[in-house]
């Protein structure tokens, strides 16, 4: 096998190359340090490396095999982390100045389990300063690229992660989603990015961002939809940091991605009921994608599932979170920080209670819509975003199809479901004329991440996208 086809290979199959030792973990794991010394100047999706690190790690991985000691779950697999996560003894920055020269003491349980699971760090992720926007750059270490159009976003929060996965850097990664940073990204990177329900990997937001953080999950982002279940059987479960992490399954969700459901009831919706305006080729990418179902036998009917009041809602939890966590920050800080986040903490502070209070009460409410389509589906289907990928230096598109937009309307199908906590997946469905990717939005019912893997894999064998790979001259 060549090194790009090493690079590219699935984590599920590196694992089982790494137990015969048909390949070590050393040499998948230099196959790929090599990688990101060449495309990482290009595209700068890791802002930091630990190299030594995963030689290190990669090593003793080996050693384990031939000792013959038990191996876990994603033993000598290389992995990257988003800067978000906290690593123990990694610089972790937020991508803030004011984290520049961080060194966490512990890692996050999420990153814990990866560890404990065998994994090989190679380093940390891009993301913009505190996650707050969807796209990808800080005043650290600067702006990633989409490896598919280097002009281009490649979205975000979790931009550095996806721009990895998608160029070869690593067949994991660890991202983390408050309104759509792992779909985001995996749709304008071409790739897949699942985020799970609210609760299913423990995690601490609400002590980062308050109730905000009732809306970040964290999450993996692939290439294969194995991989996605073999992340989250490793990360799953219950711990004693988060009061509303939700218990182990137990059951594997890799062992069971392959039972395709033999009935599916699937609605679609193409606006949600609020959304203002598509791109003709993503509706175009989509309902195509839809139709492919009926190979299944599995029913598909248009919804007209309305979600309406979840732009003021997001905004309100959004900007109120973000003022809640750094207004503390703002005397010493403000010259140091993101233009677009101070501003998001401006409007945040001049919410009142009364404003956070009806934002409560309409949360609950579009909870009840989404349960109440549950009641009649199995699944939902969306566009991803609304777009493709956008130039880089913007914080949002201007038009979408020649119609101008507000700040929200180029991602509404992906926050609704951080308002929910319900489980979606962003998959690849097709390309733009230009080459971009397309994503399509698979969201199922509380809990049942189960059912979204499995219709993520049914498409996959449809429709594969993993023999595209981006060029780099």
């Amino acid at each position: 096998m060549n090194k790009e086809n090493l690079c590219f290979m699935s984590a599920c199959d590196m694992r089982d190359a790494i137990k015969t030792q048909e390949y070590t973990s050393q040499e998948i794991t230099e196959t790929i340090i090599e990688r990101i010394e060449k495309i990482n100047p290009i595209i700068n999706a890791y802002c930091t490396l630990t190299f030594d690190l995963a030689r290190e790690t990669a090593k003793k991985a080996d050693k384990a095999v031939k000792r013959g000691e038990k191996l876990g779950l994603l033993h000598g697999i290389p992995t990257s982390i988003k800067d978000l996560a906290e690593t123990k003894g990694i610089r972790t920055t937020f991508g803030s100045k004011i984290y520049e020269n961080h060194i966490p003491k512990k890692d996050i349980v999420a990153v814990r389990r990866l560890k404990e699971a065998g994994c090989v760090i190679l380093g940390k992720t891009n993301t913009p300063e505190f996650g707050y926007k969807g796209v990808t750059d800080n005043l650290i270490f600067g702006t990633t690229r989409n490896p598919w159009n280097l002009e281009r976003t490649p979205g975000g929060s979790s931009g550095g992660a996806a721009a990895a996965v998608a160029s070869g850097l690593g067949p994991l990664a660890l991202g983390s989603d408050g309104g759509g940073s792992v779909r985001i990204p995996s749709s304008f990177c071409g790739i897949y990015g699942l985020k799970p329900n609210f609760g299913r990997i423990p995690q601490n937001s609400m002590k980062i961002y308050g109730n905000f953080g009732t809306f970040v999950h964290n999450g993996p982002i692939v290439r294969y939809v194995k991989d996605a279940a073999l992340m989250l059987d490793v990360m799953a479960g219950e711990d004693d940091s988060d009061r509303y992490s939700l218990q182990k399954q137990k059951f594997s969700y890799l062992e069971k991605l392959m039972e395709i459901p033999n009935k599916i009831k699937i609605g679609y919706s193409l606006d949600l009921g609020f959304a203002p305006v598509i791109d003709p080729e993503v509706k175009k990418s989509v309902v195509d994608a839809v139709q492919k179902f009926e190979e299944f036998n599995w029913s598909i009917e248009k919804t007209g599932v309305n979600l309406s009041h979840t732009e003021s809602v997001m905004w309100t939890f959004w900007t109120s979170g973000f003022a809640f966590r750094l207004k503390p920050y703002l005397k010493q800080w403000k010259d140091k920080l993101d233009p677009g986040l101070i501003a998001s903490i401006e409007i945040g502070l001049n919410y009142s209670v009364q404003d956070i209070k009806l934002a409560e009460v309409q949360r609950e409410m579009i909870f009840e819509e989404v349960c109440r389509f549950f009641k009649n589906y199995d699944i939902l289907i969306t566009p991803t975003l609304a777009c493709t990928a956008f130039d880089i230096g913007k914080r949002a598109p201007d038009e979408i199809d020649g119609e101008e937009i507000s700040p929200l309307d180029w991602l509404p199908f992906t926050y609704p479901f951080n308002i929910t906590g319900h489980p979606a997946a962003s998959i690849p469905c097709g390309w733009s004329k230009d080459g971009l990717p397309i994503g399509m939005q698979i969201v199922g019912r509380r809990f049942d991440e189960l059912t979204v893997l499995q219709v993520s894999k049914a498409f996959e064998k449809l429709v594969p996208w993993q023999d595209k790979k981006p060029q780099f001259n």
